[in-house]
């Protein structure tokens, strides 16, 4: 080779040299968001979808990439069966090789998917299935959850009755979700003073509960001192319009639940449960910051309404991926976790923290009381006090 192509070859293998790197750091980043699209809990699923890509275009600015990566979103229904979404996740970290996973909607296919993300040595953040286990004892460090625990819902709404003398009788869905929520929930008002004198469980298409209403109306018949039902239920359905119809106030008995969606508060309006108490994650009202102005003006904007329970969520899940990824500055698993352990990211109701103990986020509650107001279709949680993170932190659960 002459002298002259000797130098061609060797400019050619630096220009080469330098668009290597270059063209292996512009690969996407790639995010799979398993949600239960269909099935009772769609609702929850859509708002997620819709918050977690408000959240993306909050955090890059509308650029939709990070590190000078274009962010690819795959989503997928997981059907809230347990076993498609262990699939699918499977399929997201085997063939389309994402960086992590969001996901998903039930808290029973939340647990079939943790040890997916162990075996593949992947992050996985749970939003926003709420069991305890997620977080305790199923819980592996490749786990991340951005939604509230059972925990932190029971903490809030103890913390919005409880008192030593106060009676309560419980009902719940009856899998994960319910019977670690009742669980939490009895620990935390106990802690309080009051004692749980009845649990109920139903199945989660349950559409009669003639007799659980009865059992608990006699648990509480004779007990003395302030007496309540408090009730977990998610999706459609569930034991308010019985509970409402039985005239528990006859018997002294009031109900006491967390929020929900502005749906199911529509619903509480027309079974006029104005009054009713308890503990909250979010309602679009109620944080005061910059990130939660933006939300609020620009789901209205785009869907005519405002952000709803789950928006907020997914909203939340996008600030902690953009926010990992800027500080282990790219995707490397073990650099992710590091740098996600007890980190602080900004959400629509302020910052959360990732506890490093079992990468559960730690975020304000909000007690509040229901309020009807004659220009607004739903029963409005009005704030009674914001519930800190500290204040709010749930047990730590898990063996690590």
């Amino acid at each position: 080779m002459s002298g002259k192509g000797t130098l061609i070859a060797a400019l050619l293998l630096g220009v080469l040299g330098l668009v290597g790197p270059s063209a292996s750091a512009q690969e996407p980043i790639k995010i799979g968001l398993v949600q239960g699209i269909t099935g009772p809990f769609e609702v929850y699923a859509k708002q997620v979808l819709e918050g977690f890509k408000l959240g993306l275009e909050y955090g890059t600015g509308g650029k939709m990439e990070l590190l000078g990566r274009k962010i690819q979103v795959i989503v997928e229904d997981d059907q809230l069966k347990p076993d498609v979404s262990k699939r699918l996740v499977t399929k997201l970290y085997a063939d389309d090789k994402v960086d992590l996973v969001v996901g998903t909607t039930s808290s029973a296919a939340a647990l079939a998917i943790l040890p997916v993300a162990q075996e593949f040595k992947k992050v996985l953040i749970v939003e926003p299935a709420v069991a305890d286990s997620i977080t305790g004892e199923h819980w592996n460090r490749y786990v991340f959850r951005t939604g509230r625990n059972s925990g932190q819902d029971a903490i809030s709404n103890a913390l919005a009755i409880a008192k030593p003398g106060v009676q309560i009788a419980t009902i719940a869905q009856d899998y994960a979700f319910g019977r670690d929520g009742v669980a939490a929930y009895k620990a935390a008002v106990e802690k309080l003073g009051a004692k749980v004198a009845h649990e109920e469980y139903a199945p989660v298409q349950a559409t009669d509960f003639t007799a659980p209403i009865q059992r608990i109306i006699g648990a509480l018949k004779d007990k003395q001192g302030p007496k309540y039902v408090f009730v977990i239920w998610a999706g459609k359905g569930g034991p308010f319009p019985q509970l409402v119809a039985s005239r528990l106030d006859k018997q002294g008995i009031v109900l006491t639940s967390g929020g929900n969606v502005l749906d199911v508060l529509k619903a509480m309006k027309a079974m006029n449960l104005e009054g009713m108490v308890g503990g909250l994650y979010y309602y679009y009202e109620i944080p005061k910051n910059p990130v939660n102005e933006w939300l609020v003006k620009e789901h209205q904007k785009r869907f005519n309404a405002p952000p709803d329970f789950f928006t907020c969520g997914g909203f939340a899940a996008a600030m902690a991926v953009i926010t990992g990824i800027q500080k282990a500055g790219g995707t490397n698993t073990d650099k992710l976790i590091a740098a996600m352990e007890g980190m602080e990211f900004t959400t629509p109701k302020g910052k959360m923290t990732f506890r490093k103990d079992d990468h559960q986020a730690l975020q304000s509650m909000y007690a509040f009381k229901m309020v009807s107001k004659p220009d607004v279709p739903w029963l409005v949680p009005e704030l009674v006090r914001e519930l800190g993170p500290q204040e709010t932190a749930p047990p730590i659960l898990n063996k690590r």
